[in-house]
Order: C-alpha cells, then structure tokens, then sequence
C-alpha cells in the first residue's frame, strides 16, 4: 500500500476515526444490497419517487438581486428501509438561489450541489459555488443537505465521522432517491436545463444521482472517482480506519463470509465487460464514443414537457451524449457549469457534430 505525501500530510493533522462501530449489522447490510439492485435498474429506481412528491417551502426571501428559497421534505427512502436513517436524518433540507428575475423565461438553468466530505449545511457551497455560478453565468442553483450532516447529522456522530460502513450506503441510496424528487419538482416548476454537480465525495453522489434521471441532465463530477473504495483503503481516509476491528467483525459474525460476501461480488455482465473493454482502451474509447456515440433513441428519452426543459432539448440530448469533458481541478469548474448550460454552446457545438 503506497501513500502519497498530501496523504500523509492531510492525515496527520485529523484526528478523527471512522467507522467506529464497525461494519453494521449483518441484517442492515443485507438490506442494502438488495435494494441495491433496484436502485441500479434506472427504469425501477425512476419509479419510486412520484413526479407530484411534496415538498415544503419554509423560506421565500430577496437577498438583493438574488432569489432565495429553503425547503424540506421527507426523503423517500425511509419508506422503502425505515429503520436505516436516525430520526435527523428522515428530513431532506435544500436551499435554492435564484436570480431575482431571470433573463428569458423559457430559459431557467438549476444545478444540484452535492457536498463534499465535511461540508455541512448551506453557508460553503452558497458562497463558494452557487452566488458566483448565478453571478457569471446566470444558472441556479439547489443546495441539498446530506444524510449525516448539518440538520440532519444525528446527536450521537461526532462531525463527518459515519459510525458505520453501513451508513455510507445509506447516505448515496438516500441521496439518489432525494435528487429524483427535486428533478420532478424543479420539472414541475417550469426550470431546466437541468444538473448536478459535486465536489470529490460530491462528485461522485452527484453521478450516482444522474444514473436514475431519464431526460437530459448536466453532470459534472469535480475531483471524484466512479468509486470511492481506493480513498478508504489507500488513500487518506486509510489510516482512519480500525481495520483490525473490521476483520474481527467478519471474521467472529459467520453472516458476512456466507451471505453478505457472495451478494458483493462481481458478475462478470456484458456491461461489467464493456466498462474493463473501455477502461482497458482508454483513452482510444473516448474518442471512438465521441465520433460515433451511442445509441440513441429521442423519441424515448426525451418525453418531458418542453417547459421543463428549453426548445433545443433534442439536440441538448445528443451533445450530451457525445460531448464529455472532464475536471481536474477546480480552476475551470465554473467555467464547464455556464459552458455546458448554455443554449448557444450546445447549438453551435451540435452543428460541428452533426452528419
């Protein structure tokens, strides 16, 4: 196992331990990994947040030209694994910044922010992200609380430390189901071109939540990973981790090696093979996607009313498709959110691209 010297250093001045009580009950577990297979299926995932979900406004105010709305309601998957999330964690809270008046009405731009680790509440992600993106680039913005922080961290957790391997499941299964429900919102409402954002740990809840949204979206993962296993067992957060007392656990409960290790294991699908084909010819891969992209059937994918979206959304739809950019830093992550957003960048760029 190698460390990187930013590693070291960053682990040397936390002091915090996590996942203190260990792996979570085998039951729990096994729940989650069952649900899992539907929250992986867009079809069955997309079915279990209603497009008329309530929500409640609790905050209408005009901070100078800026439009800011809070917002709570009860996230949905406390009806599917109850007993999962603490009693604080059952509410989903956002904030929305909005101009106070939008340039074009058919035009209405919304980014959902994901946290980062440690991120708690609205105040980082409204200075830092969501006043200067509607600022520069005209686009709003939905600030979205995680499971286990801010309101809605529970008494007991001690900051960002998650007591169990468990709950970190919880928290992307919860945050998948909540971004479904202010999708359909923000569609109901009249905004879009609609997407969702993050930043490391948040870059990578922001591409889970954009996996179960059948229409068009933005999705740009800053400094994230399509998995965050290497950061818990290389990487930084590795020496925060009482490994000792996780291989006590598996070892001492016979459930996780007969049930819980043969749910986690790795089938070797078409799609499993066609992602190690793509990492394996990367980055030829990309290029090959880029020229030809993917099937795409529109008329299917694309079913939403139009005012939820803007009159291009077609094209919208095979840009996407076609054009992906990565960030690797955080010094051109503003300039990709207004870039990709706007209507006349996805015009011209569909021209080039087009037969």
């Amino acid at each position: 196992m190698t460390f990187s010297k930013l590693d070291r250093f960053y682990r040397g001045i936390l002091l915090s331990r996590y996942f203190i009580k260990g792996w979570g009950t085998p039951e729990n577990l096994k729940r989650l990994l069952l649900f899992r297979k539907v929250l992986s299926n867009r079809s069955d995932c997309f079915k279990l947040v209603g497009e008329h979900y309530p929500i409640e406004i609790t905050k209408d105010e005009y901070e100078g030209d800026i439009h800011i709305l809070e917002g709570h309601f009860y996230s949905p998957f406390n009806f599917y694994l109850p007993t999962l999330l603490p009693k604080e964690s059952k509410e989903a809270h956002f904030q929305m910044i909005l101009p106070k008046k939008w340039k074009d009405d058919g035009f209405k731009p919304v980014c959902i922010h994901m946290a980062g680790t440690g991120d708690h509440y609205f105040w980082r992600r409204r200075h830092l992200i969501a006043k200067p993106l509607l600022r520069e680039a005209g686009i709003g913005s939905i600030i979205l609380e995680n499971p286990f922080y801010g309101f809605r961290k529970p008494v007991y957790q001690m900051r960002s430390v998650l007591n169990n391997v468990s709950d970190i499941f919880v928290m992307g299964g919860c945050l998948i189901l909540e971004a479904l429900v202010l999708f359909h919102w923000c569609t109901k409402h009249g905004f879009g071109p609609l997407g969702v954002s993050g930043l490391s740990m948040g870059g990578h809840m922001a591409s889970l939540a954009a996996t179960n949204w059948p229409f068009p979206l933005v999705l740009v993962p800053c400094l994230s990973w399509s998995t965050a296993s290497g950061v818990f067992t290389e990487g930084v957060m590795s020496r925060a981790i009482n490994w000792d007392m996780l291989e006590f656990q598996y070892k001492e409960n016979e459930a996780f090696r007969t049930e819980l290790y043969k749910m986690v294991q790795i089938r070797e699908s078409d799609a499993f093979q066609a992602g190690k084909e793509f990492v394996k010819n990367f980055p030829e891969s990309m290029l090959h996607l880029k020229e030809h992209g993917p099937g795409l059937d529109t008329k299917k994918e694309i079913s939403v009313s139009k005012s939820a979206l803007f009159p291009i959304n077609q094209k919208l739809t095979k840009f996407l498709k076609m054009n992906t950019e990565p960030v690797s830093d955080l010094t051109n992550f503003s300039l990709l959110l207004e870039k990709v957003f706007h209507p006349k960048y996805i015009e011209q760029q569909f021209n080039l691209r087009k037969d």
